[in-house]
Parts: C-alpha cells; structure tokens; sequence
C-alpha cells in the first residue's frame, strides 16, 4: 500500500555520490517493485537504465540481479517483458565477466521459465525440437527456446526503441543500443524477416557513427541478418537503398551480410551481387576513401564467402578492384587490394594476381575503351586507364590490340590537352619499362609504326600553350633501341622542340638528339645530317647549364659519327665551322660548359687536326682562355699522324 510513496524518494538517492548507496537503492527499489504496486515499474526502468552506465560494477551488478528477480518472480511480469528483457541483456555485453555470467545464468533461468509456463503453446517446438542451423555463429551457446521466444514475441515493441537509441546525441547510449540489438538479432535468427528493412535502415544510419565501437556492433548485426536471413530478401531491400544513396556506410552493411551468408544460399545471387558491384551507380558512387575501402570489403566478402563459385565473375570484381585504386587516396589501401586481387587469383586460376591482370587485362581495356570518346582530364575512367596500365605489367604486352587503340584515338591533337598530357606520362613510363611491360612478348615492333606515326609525332607538333609544350615533353621518344626505323620520322619534330620555352624539352631534346646519333652509328644522309650540328650549337647559349652540357655531349656524338662513316672531306667546311664556334666557348663564364667543350674538340681533333691547330692558333693570338687553348693543342700534336 505504500510502495508508491516511497518510489519518488528512492529515485532521489538512486544517483548518489556514493556507490554503497546507490546499490542499497537499487537493491531497496527492487523489493518494493516486487512486494507493491508493479506500475511504479515504468517511473523505475529510466533510473535503472542509466545506471548500467555506473562505472562501478557492483552497481551495474545491482541492477542485474534485482531485473533478472523480477523476470523470474514478479506478478505483473508477462504485461513488462517488452521492458525488462533489454536491461538485462544489456549486462550480457558488459566489461566484467561476473556481470556476464550471472546475467547470463538469470537470463537462462527466465527462459526456462517461461518455456515451462508455456509449455501447451510450445509443444510442437519442443516435441519438434529443430537443431541449430548449420551456419548458427556459436551453436554450442545458441539460446535455449524459451529464450528466442521470449526475445522473437517480444521484438516488435522492443525495436523501436533500440532504433531511436542507436542515433541518439549521446555516444554511450548509441554503443549500448548498438551492443543490445546484435544480442537481439542472435536470439530473433530468421524471425528478423519481418522487421528487416527497419533493421537495415538503422544499419545504414548507425554504420556511419563516428564511434568505432557501435560501427563493429552494427557491421556484426548485419553479419547476423546474412546468417539468418534468406539472400533473396535482403538483397531486394537493399539494392535500391544503395542506388537512390550511395554511402560508405551502405557498403559496409552489405559487405557483412554477405560475410555472414552461407556460400550455399548465397551461391544463386552471386552473378546479380557481382554485376550490381560492378555497375557505375554503385563503383563510382563516391570519391571518398572510406567509400572506397568498404567496396574493397565488399568485394573481399565475396572471394572469401563464395571461394570457388567467383570463377565466372573475376572481370567484374576487377573491374571494382581497378576504381579502388583508382580513388584519390587509394595507394594507403594497396596491401590490401594486393592481398584480395591474390585470393580472387587463387579461385579462379590458382595463380598471383599478375595470372589475373593476364586473364583480364584485354577485357578490362575494352571496358574502359568503350567509354574513352568521352575522357577528359576528370573522368575517372582515364584515372582507371591508368592504374590498369600501371599494375598490368606484363600482361600489357599481350594486350596491344586493345591498347593501342584506345592511346591513338585519345591522343589526337583535338583531344582533351590535359587528358593527352596524362596519358603520354603513362606512356612514357610504360615504354621506359618496356620489356616487363608493353614488350613482354616481343611484339612491340607490329605497333611501332602506329605509335611514333599517330600518337608521338601529332603530339610533337607545335601548338600554343604551357600544356601543348608539357605534351611536347612528355611525346619525346624514350625507347631508342626500336626506334631506328622510324628516326627519320621523329628527328625533325624534335630538332624543331630545341627551341621550346620548357627547359625540360630542350633537355629532353638534346639528350634524345644524342640517342638518336649513337643508334644511327655515322652520318647515313649528309644533307639531313648537316642541319643537326647548327641546332645543337644554338643550345650552347641555352639559359640552363645543364641543356648547355646536354647540347655539348650531342655534338661530340655528333664528331664521332663523321669519323665512323669515313667520309670526312665530305663535311670539312662544316667541321671547320663547328672548330670556329666551339672555340668561343672556351672563354665562356661557366667553367663546367669551358669543360665539356674542351672534352668536344678533343674528341674531334682526329677529323681535321690541321685546321683545329690553326683556329686554336688564332684564339691565342687573342690571348682568349689559353690555358685551355694550349692543353687542347698538347692534345691535337700528341695525337699520331693519320695514316
């Protein structure tokens, strides 16, 4: 009769300073609830809810013990369930294993209870006891049936309010709500069906959280919806949600139910999940790293649920694969795409992952090709173009076919100036390499004619512009050993890019001059020959030291191929000129270019050793740098006579 009035001063005290106090009031409130008016029920459960947060754990324990006696022993406990199952399984997830076991121990109790109480409306069940699945996570702790039914009748007015606390302001409450609701769904099993798309629309909210505690107790809720629930059923909840929003946290809810599910019920849907991961609403949904790291667990789910069953959906799994790496930041995330392009690897062909580049590769260009008259320097189909190249390595040999069309028509001169700047970049360094990557398999040479002819000499043109001149740069041909057949071709554009504004060029330009001279091994058309040596000499007056070294080093090739073809009268005017104007630059400032054009008409003295002594002659009589005058001379009367 008077346990209503004592319930206002109790919950008065029940956050008091001292712990000794609070237990004592739990313990008191507990024993007026169960001896008086059971309503005062709902004026105690908040009290007792918020002190399961106490950081003292006998409190904690107060609070399980007087609930679990009032699921065993109080009155008006079938109208409360709904109410008191949630605090007591709360104590199932807490820090202190004594709290555990004695929640647990009460909780087992309850429903064996409640099971007995019960036992006409459970006779089929128990007469029919059905095992536990054979996919159940812990089957040798699953939860008695009396448990599960307490839990499964009782889920519908438990839910909502789980759902609420799962996005509340308050970060202990969303982990505790997170915690309680995989404890929930591991006692529902496959009754969840019913309240699943409420369930996975709270998935998606909470596996955004910023606490990491309630993302791995949602991401565990949803591994136990895969384990319960049909595929069939979750996937048509779920692919719409993902293509009206994609999120990170979507991705990340998929990718655990998939983990969950049985490879055998999952086996059916394995083409639509591949095909739905591989569709541009869901791969290029977003640019955000974490997007890209959950579609990266996506695609892990798949390879380590399915195993073998992924044999007829490697190309698109490697499509998702190739825009991971392809997300700005991705590179932190390359460990682990190498270790899942191995596991999808060891599946399909038993092999690495550069057995699946070879396998894929040629598809892989034709995807992305197909889409190339659209690039520009912001697609992210060219940033994909790009990491294929790059990680294909010597898959890329077996490709041409493929590949050197997509290059020719994305490099014409109408294209996109930056795009075309990136894709020369990726070219170069392919052809840098060319033997661990486009050449792999010797047939470069087929494709030789199409690259310098319609991809390198478009872009050698000259056209207005700092990009232009970077694409310039960029076309320089860096793989001189097979391309001697097409040097002729190539070395008027280059000569013409000596004067470009980027000094880059000019270096790159001098030194591929140099290249192209020694491949040539002498002076095969002298009137073409002739027009080289002028160029190089205007580099000596270059701004940069080191394309005026660069332009020093060509024409001392440039010598030694007149030497090499024997001819040499045929050039004496021109040699004698290039005598005169090196000549000059002994006096020059930098002793480093005084140097290397001192080491030029050493190396060229055999030529023409007459004229070189009397043009040398004549700069001493102007008393112009001659001690390196006079060594050079020293140089020219050592050297014996010709024969």
């Amino acid at each position: 009769m008077q346990s209503e009035s004592l319930i206002g001063p109790l919950m008065q005290s029940i956050s008091h300073q001292h712990w000794k106090v609070r237990v004592a009031v739990i313990e008191a409130t507990g024993t007026v609830i169960q001896f008086g008016n059971a309503k005062s029920v709902d004026d105690v459960l908040p009290h007792f809810a918020q002190r399961l947060f106490d950081d003292v754990p006998q409190v904690r324990q107060a609070v399980t013990r007087v609930v679990g006696g009032w699921l065993l022993a109080l009155r008006d406990r079938y109208s409360l369930f709904h109410k008191l199952v949630p605090l007591l399984l709360s104590s199932l997830d807490d820090e202190m294993p004594h709290i555990v076991q004695e929640a647990a121990s009460l909780w087992e109790e309850a429903g064996l209870q409640w099971q007995k109480e019960n036992e006409e409306d459970l006779k089929d069940k128990l007469d029919f006891a059905s095992p536990p699945p054979a996919h159940h996570p812990s089957p040798e702790t699953r939860p008695g049936l009396g448990c599960r039914e307490l839990v499964f009748r009782n889920l519908s007015k438990i839910l909502p309010a789980i759902c609420h606390d799962v996005t509340d302001w308050v970060a202990g409450t969303r982990v505790k709500a997170a915690r309680l609701l995989a404890v929930l769904l591991l006692h529902a099993e496959d009754h969840a069906t019913q309240h699943l798309e409420v369930l996975l629309r709270t998935l998606l909210l909470a596996c955004a959280d910023e606490e990491g505690a309630v993302v791995s107790s949602c991401t565990r809720s949803a591994e136990l919806i895969g384990t319960f629930v049909s595929p069939e059923v979750f996937l048509k909840l779920l692919w719409p949600m993902l293509k009206k929003s994609p999120s990170a946290s979507g991705l990340l809810v998929l990718a655990a139910v998939i983990r969950g599910c049985p490879r055998e019920a999952l086996r059916p849907h394995l083409k639509a999940i591949t095909t739905e991961l591989a569709g541009a609403h869901i791969r290029q949904g977003s640019e955000n790293l974490r997007y890209g790291e959950n579609l990266l667990q996506c695609v892990q789910a798949v390879v380590s649920t399915c195993g073998e069953d992924c044999r007829g959906c490697g190309l698109q799994l490697m499509q998702v694969l190739v825009t991971v790496m392809a997300l700005p930041g991705a590179p932190g995330l390359g460990s682990q795409v190498q270790e899942t392009e191995d596991a999808l690897a060891a599946v399909e062909s038993s092999g690495d992952g550069q057995d699946l580049y070879r396998q894929h590769v040629g598809p892989l260009l034709e995807w992305l090709g197909g889409s190339q008259r659209g690039w520009t320097a912001h697609s992210p189909e060219l940033l994909q173009f790009s990491v294929l190249v790059a990680h294909a390595g010597p898959a890329l040999g077996e490709a041409l076919p493929t590949l050197v069309p997509v290059l020719r028509s994305c490099l014409q001169p109408d294209r996109d100036p930056q795009m075309r700047l990136r894709l020369l970049s990726i070219l170069s360094r392919a052809l840098l390499s060319a033997k661990e990557t486009v050449d792999s398999q010797g047939q470069l040479h087929r494709y030789l004619d199409t690259v310098v002819t319609d991809i390198l000499v478009p872009n050698l043109q000259w056209r207005a512009g700092r990009t232009a001149a970077a694409c310039r740069c960029t076309s320089r041909p860096r793989w001189c050993q097979q391309v001697e057949d097409v040097r002729e071709t190539l070395l008027p554009p280059v000569l013409t890019a000596l004067e470009e504004d980027s000094q880059m060029t000019r270096l790159t330009s001098c030194r591929i001059v140099s290249a192209f001279l020694k491949s040539s091994g002498g002076a095969s058309e002298p009137d073409k020959f002739i027009k080289i040596y002028p160029e190089l000499l205007k580099r000596l007056d270059d701004v940069s030291t080191e394309v005026r070294l660069a332009a020093a080093s060509a024409l001392a090739v440039w010598l030694e191929c007149i030497r090499n073809d024997g001819a040499e009268a045929c050039y004496q005017r021109d040699v004698q000129h290039l005598y005169k104007e090196l000549l000059v630059y002994l006096d020059d400032p930098d002793s480093a270019v005084q140097d290397a054009v001192l080491e030029v008409l050493q190396a060229g003295s055999a030529l023409f050793p007459d004229l070189l002594v009397r043009e040398t002659e004549a700069v001493l009589h102007k008393h112009r740098s001659p001690t390196r005058c006079e060594r050079l001379l020293q140089h020219v009367q050592a050297r014996p006579p010709a024969l």
